[in-house]
């Protein structure tokens, strides 16, 4: 299930870029894909006759707030960065993760995860940074928004690890949605970037995000966190910068590279021994002997 909302969120990179140069303005598409998610969510809460609680209302608050901190200040990140560095450093949330579990539940992460969250962040780095720009690495205000969003990312991600065991799932998502559409629309009047007037093209661009990237990702996400822990979801969905570079090529025709490559073969090896713990070798080396 989280390998599917990667491959969604891959997706996601290209509808997203096509949808800033059809003049979608970044806090307004934001609104608008949470918007369309919420009201593609309504329509479930209604036919299922879920009912909404206070304790609910509370979770949807704390994750929805951590949901639009993320996209925010990615959107303000980008504007001062380059989106290789905006992709790589939002990328780092995996290594977030498993110290924060640490710190707020006191959870110790065994070597396997600490290993696997490496190997993602190293497949990342191959995939989002320029390797002639690694000696000039600095860091700017847009950098800093970009890890700021990181670690929003990583908070929502053990919210809902938390929330989603205890809460209705398909209540959550929906509460989750409709706050982050709240806290959009406010900074898109704050920010004047309401527009109606958008083009046939941003309008396609932007219903993708809201009824794939938004409304089924996010609640398949919620969904699947009942099942797993969250170290394994973020590693899983690390995946999202594998698809988004294969979308890349496919879509967008750009150049496919031995970098990309093992960026993405690092990243497939922290899967496989997020999930199995290597238990597949030990297995092998008794039988052997």
């Amino acid at each position: 299930m989280l390998l599917l909302v990667a491959v969604i969120w891959g997706t996601g990179f290209t509808a997203s870029k096509i949808a800033v140069e059809s003049g979608v303005r970044p806090f307004w598409m934001m609104a608008l894909r949470f918007g369309i998610a919420g009201m593609a969510l309504l329509f479930l809460i209604i036919y299922h006759k879920s009912k909404i609680t206070k304790k609910e209302i509370a979770a949807g608050i704390v994750t929805g707030i951590f949901l639009y901190a993320a996209f925010a200040t990615q959107t303000i990140g980008i504007q001062y960065t380059t989106s290789a560095k905006n992709a790589f450093l939002t990328g780092t949330n995996v290594i977030f993760v498993p110290y924060l579990c640490w710190i707020i539940f006191k959870k110790k992460p065994d070597k396997f995860a600490l290993f696997s969250t490496l190997l993602a962040f190293l497949g990342i780095c191959l995939l989002s940074v320029d390797m002639n720009e690694l000696g000039s690495f600095s860091m700017n205000k847009g950098d800093i928004y970009t890890l700021f969003c990181a670690l929003f990312f990583a908070l929502h991600i053990i919210a809902l690890d938390y929330f989603a065991k205890i809460h209705d799932t398909l209540v959550l998502a929906f509460l989750q949605i409709v706050f982050a559409c709240l806290f959009s629309i406010i900074s898109a009047v704050i920010a004047g970037q309401v527009n109606f007037g958008i083009s046939t093209q941003g309008m396609l661009a932007t219903l993708y995000l809201g009824v794939f990237s938004t409304f089924l990702a996010f609640t398949i996400q919620t969904a699947a966190q009942k099942y797993t822990s969250s170290t394994k979801t973020v590693v899983i969905l690390s995946t999202e910068t594998v698809f988004g570079a294969l979308f890349s090529i496919l879509i967008l025709n750009e150049q496919f590279t031995s970098k990309l490559l093992i960026g993405c073969l690092l990243i497939f090896a922290a899967i496989i021994i997020s999930e199995t713990k290597l238990n597949f070798l030990y297995k092998f080396r008794r039988n052997v002997i």
